[in-house]
């Protein structure tokens, strides 16, 4: 028996939906190989065995919800929709994933975890004090940290939030940058500056900044401070050395937590310093409260070509 239903797209535009050159529309039609599905305009129909129909018809509903909702569909939630539909969860109906990854939410903006990878993050967090995120660019290592910590202080866990980033070419450029030394460290901390701003608004990260409630600091400021109710984020560890790296975690103090992120393919320390990133895992592998998280390429939220450049990258260095 063949059936025909169709489904209309309502509130957003057919792209979103359909995906780049119709990129979602394709990664259905593979999976339900037996089921004619045809875009036209602003309507989708489907054709074939009534089940397949059905099925299919329950993923492009929740497709245009999180649409709807979230101003895009991404690969991660395309491919959850498929395998609940496929593999269903006992006692599991509404599907909406994501909905149980939010990690912060603000007047305008919701704030997910994305990727299993980042949602490891989000776990470890909860239930240690100290976690390194290590994975390459484009995974959401900061943007993750971040939001957790602004969800801790949002939850009243901690009373500030302090960002730290190893400023490695200060000492061959600094020098040369115009301003005082504020404006000339601002391009190093300015990536943990864009974070906060789509989590808080300018107003609120401005006052909080002035009262202190929030600090962004080069890692060197760090050194000789306790820090007490606070929630702590070092940024691009792999440019920390390990004196550097022991020097930051040494700086938590009564109910404090930390995130390290860093990328190991990406150290720019002088030849001749170790990082402090590359070595923390055997260091602190079995100290209880001390979690390792690592993201990979299938992590990867970016540009989808990040995830093809981190591939070919790994392919010549492996050669």
């Amino acid at each position: 028996m063949i059936t025909e239903k169709s489904i209309e797209i309502q509130g957003i535009e057919p792209l979103i939906l359909l995906g780049p050159y119709d990129s979602n529309l394709k990664k259905i039609r593979a999976e339900f190989p037996d089921v004619l599905i045809t875009a036209r305009g602003t309507q989708i129909i489907l054709r074939g065995e009534p089940e397949m129909v059905t099925l299919i018809q329950k993923i492009l509903r929740e497709m245009i919800f999180l649409a709807n909702k979230h101003g895009e569909v991404l690969d991660n939630d395309l491919n959850a929709l498929i395998n609940l539909a496929l593999f269903p969860v006992p006692g599991k109906t509404a599907v909406h994933p994501g909905d149980e990854d939010i990690i912060v939410t603000t007047a305008d903006y919701t704030v997910r975890a994305k990727t299993n990878g980042q949602r490891r993050m989000v776990a470890e967090a909860k239930s240690n004090d100290i976690v390194f995120a290590i994975g390459p660019a484009g995974t959401g290592k900061t943007y993750t940290a971040v939001a957790i910590a602004v969800a801790a202080w949002k939850a009243k866990s901690v009373k500030r939030i302090v960002l730290a980033r190893p400023a490695v070419e200060a000492g061959e450029s600094l020098g040369f940058l115009p301003g005082d030394l504020a404006q000339k460290i601002d391009p190093y901390l300015r990536p943990l500056y864009d974070a906060l701003q789509d989590m808080l608004t300018a107003e609120k990260l401005k006052l909080l900044t002035e009262k202190r409630v929030i600090e962004i600091v080069p890692l060197a400021y760090m050194r000789g401070r306790t820090l007490n109710n606070a929630f702590i984020i070092l940024d691009e560890a792999q440019n920390a050395s390990t004196k550097q790296m022991k020097m930051c975690l040494t700086r938590l103090g009564v109910n404090s937590k930390a995130i390290i992120t860093g990328d190991v393919t990406q150290i720019d320390l002088p030849e001749k310093i170790e990082s402090g990133l590359t070595n923390s895992a055997d260091i602190l592998k079995n100290i209880k409260g001390i979690s390792f998280v690592y993201l990979d390429k299938s992590d990867v939220v970016r540009h989808k070509l990040v995830k093809d450049i981190i591939n070919a990258y790994e392919i010549h260095e492996n050669k």
